[in-house]
């Protein structure tokens, strides 16, 4: 086996995949802190309408930002199917391909919200003094959206060959930099939702920056884009890229859904949900890591032609899932506490917290499990299915449960709606998924010899 098809596709599964969703999870928990940071030093002002417009705002950025992680999911697939058949100048030119494309799409879905910014808060609940600091939140933040995409594709794609450490790094830096700059602009200076913005805008510049000397510099991962391998490239691409960005919308939506529902109980309640978004995608760093670290494992071992070792590594994923789950809820039912009273929440906003940590993370077993077999579906020439998938959750499952759900339990009902669709969805894809990697490892029938 030629050293060229890449180091997954030798060696223990399980640390393969532990080894790079951990790795992944420290960087992502770094680009995420970005948004926790700024989010927790806003509310040491102690200004709920202000925690609420931020909530609000990065629900928007998050939608742009799903584009970004869809076509990184096609580069990632074709990257590492390349690398896997030991076709390394072409994995560089389909990453750049990419890159370019993913850069453009992001100017211009950034710039097309940028201009409609006011009416695409109000469409999403947001009134008043909520609604102007959002749209000065987003005025600032938005033109940035292209670079925290090249960031998060060189990640991704340093995964994709397997070094998960430079990958971390990238991500880190971003949270390094708010580490920083978020007191200092935000509390010292007292610039409020400004000093956030500025200090986002700046953290997703080092990270792409940082990123692209990686990819460049260490692994020689681009080539000098040209408009022939844009024409050469851009059809398979997008045949994986479109799905997964139909796939990646789909949760933004559901939130979207979530935030309207949640709109009707107050501010406090508005607040309180900012709070578990980023609770979540902070608290649960390892399980979004995980479907990229997977994707890369499975690209491959698939690409090698290991159908065994696509199962294996899927059982693997599941395995990890599992267990970072509940060590992360029980972290987190245990700081409920700390966590409620350091962002200043009051009753209403403490509850829907709460009813998070203690309960509805639990449904992080099966969100993960929908994630890996998304990963899987993707990079085994399957993306639509991925995209039906989390549409069956977002689109047909969500309106219903978290109407049903808060006219029954009011804002933490809209907490519940999210565990239960999530439980319901995960199963369904997780049994989809394994029946396919099923059908990879059956011996095919022979034709009848020729009389």
């Amino acid at each position: 086996m030629s050293a060229e098809q890449g180091k997954f596709v030798t060696g223990s599964l399980l640390r393969h995949v532990v080894t790079m969703s951990l790795s992944g999870a420290m960087g992502l928990s770094f680009t995420f802190l970005v948004d926790f940071l700024a989010l927790w030093w806003i509310s040491q002002l102690r200004v709920e309408a202000m925690i609420a417009a931020v909530g609000i705002a990065g629900t928007i950025q998050f939608a742009v930002m799903s584009i970004a992680i869809g076509m990184m999911i096609g580069a990632v697939a074709l990257v590492s199917r390349s690398i896997g058949m030991g076709e390394r100048v072409r994995a560089r030119r389909i990453a750049t391909t990419g890159i370019v494309l993913m850069a453009l799409a992001q100017a211009a879905v950034s710039g097309l919200i940028w201009i409609f910014r006011r009416e695409v808060l109000i469409a999403s609940g947001a009134e008043g003094e909520v609604l102007d600091l959002a749209e000065h939140f987003l005025s600032v933040t938005l033109p940035s959206m292209p670079m925290i995409a090249v960031g998060i594709a060189s990640s991704a794609l340093l995964r994709a060959v397997g070094d998960a450490w430079r990958s971390m790094a990238v991500t880190m830096v971003a949270g390094g930099v708010a580490v920083m700059l978020d007191p200092f602009l935000i509390v010292w200076l007292g610039w409020g939702v400004t000093g956030a913005a500025i200090s986002i805008v700046v953290a997703r510049g080092a990270m792409c920056a940082l990123g692209l000397w990686f990819a460049i510099r260490t692994h020689d991962l681009l080539a000098r884009p040209t408009a022939e391998d844009v024409v050469t490239f851009y059809r398979p691409f997008l045949a994986i890229a479109l799905p997964a960005i139909a796939t990646q919308l789909s949760t933004p939506f559901g939130n979207w859904i979530l935030t309207r529902e949640i709109a009707q109980f107050g501010e406090s309640a508005v607040a309180g949900w900012g709070v578990v978004m980023r609770l979540t995608i902070l608290a649960f760093g390892g399980i979004f890591a995980l479907s990229g670290a997977i994707g890369g494992i499975i690209g491959q071992n698939f690409g090698a032609g290991r159908p065994d070792r696509v199962g294996e590594a899927y059982w693997a994923a599941l395995k990890f899932c599992a267990v970072y789950t509940l060590v992360t809820w029980a972290l987190m039912a245990a700081l409920t506490g700390p966590i409620a009273s350091s962002f200043g929440l009051s009753a209403d906003g403490e509850a829907v917290v709460r009813t998070f940590t203690h309960y509805a993370a639990f449904a992080f077993i099966f969100t993960g499990a929908l994630f890996v077999a998304n990963a899987t579906f993707n990079n085994l020439a399957r993306p639509l299915w991925s995209t039906a998938a989390n549409w069956f959750r977002d689109g047909l499952l969500m309106l219903p449960a978290g109407m049903a759900l808060a006219a029954l339990h009011g804002a933490e009902g809209v907490v519940w709606a999210n565990a239960l669709v999530n439980v319901i969805a995960g199963t369904v894809a997780a049994w989809l998924a394994w029946r396919y990697i099923r059908s990879l490892n059956r011996p095919q029938p022979v034709a009848a010899a020729a009389a």
